[in-house]
């Protein structure tokens, strides 16, 4: 069992090195670049003029262009209604730079059922570096709150169907959803992102990663009121490392299984992460009903917990307040997980809890993968347990 962990933290050692070099050649930063400043375009720094199409503009300049190309915000506050910003380019070197701050519709009403807020799809070798965006999320969290009929609300940050991407240095503050999402996409590199928003901020996740390969999380720190990065269906070759986690609901895989056919989840890494006072650590969840979908080639590597509520879940029966449960078995399968170097302290008696379908009780499945030595979790200064 040793020699079989050791061997799969090779194999996902191999192919992070592989992802990341293929993106350090594909995202080499161009010379000569043509310089598309916003002000030039008609956008206003002063956080209330209706700077939407001036962005538009300088983008649709930069796409345009036959050689390298950088679309520059400078400092100051930027309001921007739903933007997309459209691909396929001309050419695959455009940096978006941001010194300034881009700021959302207040009345979340304007962006609330756009999906998105700042929208980049079919683009290749797009670099968003620095700035800020205020997604103005409070009013809408507020409306949720009070069971009113309200908007879903708008991802801050989406890129679809997109290639050679890298966010750096950004800093996204109270989105109405999601902070960051990646779906369908190839080649991203996130580094050096904060993200902000209440511990008690609904369905604000803050890395989501879905349908996509060669996704590399480095170097950030979040505090938000759900998952701090969350992993969907179809996402492969993920690698997450030097993560601070906490307010929030962990690092998930999952929900999985929602849907009859689904595509799974492998070869995900998540490595030298912390948590604090988050409600779980480590985390995969999937739906009580059948499904193709799966999770396999798992590493949990050198997490640091303190008062985590639920530092290591397994949850095959997931139904968010129960509301509605299919109540069936699960059809995700779920393998060659591996747990090593994991310690720190919970809030609860309980360090591992899995919720999982069996045909008989064991103390930990084996073709699941491993618990190797250094898991030491503490309450009050004593072991938790384990809960299946």
């Amino acid at each position: 069992m040793m020699e079989n962990c050791k061997n799969r933290i090779w194999r996902i050692a191999r192919i992070e090195s592989e992802c990341v070099h293929h993106l350090r050649k594909s995202t080499k930063p161009k010379t000569n670049a043509a310089q598309y400043n916003v002000l030039n375009f008609g956008a206003k720094p002063d956080g209330e003029t209706d700077s939407t199409n001036a962005f538009l503009a300088a983008w649709t300049q930069a796409c345009g262009s036959n050689q390298p190309a950088t679309v520059f915000v400078p400092p100051g506050r930027f309001f921007l209604r739903n933007v997309v910003f459209q691909g396929p380019c001309k050419n695959n070197a455009i940096l978006v730079r941001v010194d300034g701050t881009l700021v959302a519709p207040s009345d979340y009403q304007v962006i609330g059922n756009a999906g998105n807020w700042i929208f980049f799809q079919y683009v290749n070798g797009v670099t968003v570096s620095g700035g800020v965006l205020d997604g103005q999320g409070p009013s809408l969290w507020a409306c949720k709150a009070s069971s009113k009929n309200c908007p879903s609300g708008a991802t801050s940050l989406g890129f679809s169907n997109s290639n050679n991407i890298v966010i750096s240095g950004l800093t996204s503050l109270n989105s109405q959803l999601y902070h960051i999402v990646i779906n369908g996409c190839q080649n991203v590199k996130v580094q050096g992102v904060t993200v902000s928003a209440s511990g008690h901020s609904p369905n604000t996740d803050g890395i989501h990663v879905q349908l996509s390969s060669g996704v590399t999380v480095l170097n950030s720190r979040i505090r938000t009121g759900d998952d701090c990065v969350s992993i969907g269906a179809g996402t492969t070759n993920l690698w997450i490392e030097k993560v601070a986690c906490g307010p929030g609901h962990g690092i998930s895989i999952g929900s999985l299984g929602k849907d009859l056919q689904e595509p799974g989840v492998q070869n995900v890494t998540v490595k030298s992460v912390t948590f604090t006072g988050t409600q779980n650590g480590l985390r995969i969840k999937s739906w009580g009903r059948p499904s193709s979908g799966f999770a396999r080639n798992i590493l949990f590597q050198h997490a640091v917990m303190t008062n985590v509520q639920n530092p290591i879940v397994i949850d095959q029966n997931y139904c968010p307040d129960n509301n509605n449960c299919p109540g069936q078995e699960s059809g995700v399968n779920i393998s060659d997980v591996t747990y090593q170097d994991i310690h720190g302290t919970s809030a609860t008696q309980v360090a591992v809890k899995l919720i999982v379908y069996l045909p008989e009780p064991v103390a930990f499945p084996a073709h699941w993968g491993c618990l190797e030595p250094g898991l030491a979790i503490t309450w009050n200064g004593n072991e938790n347990s384990l809960l299946l």
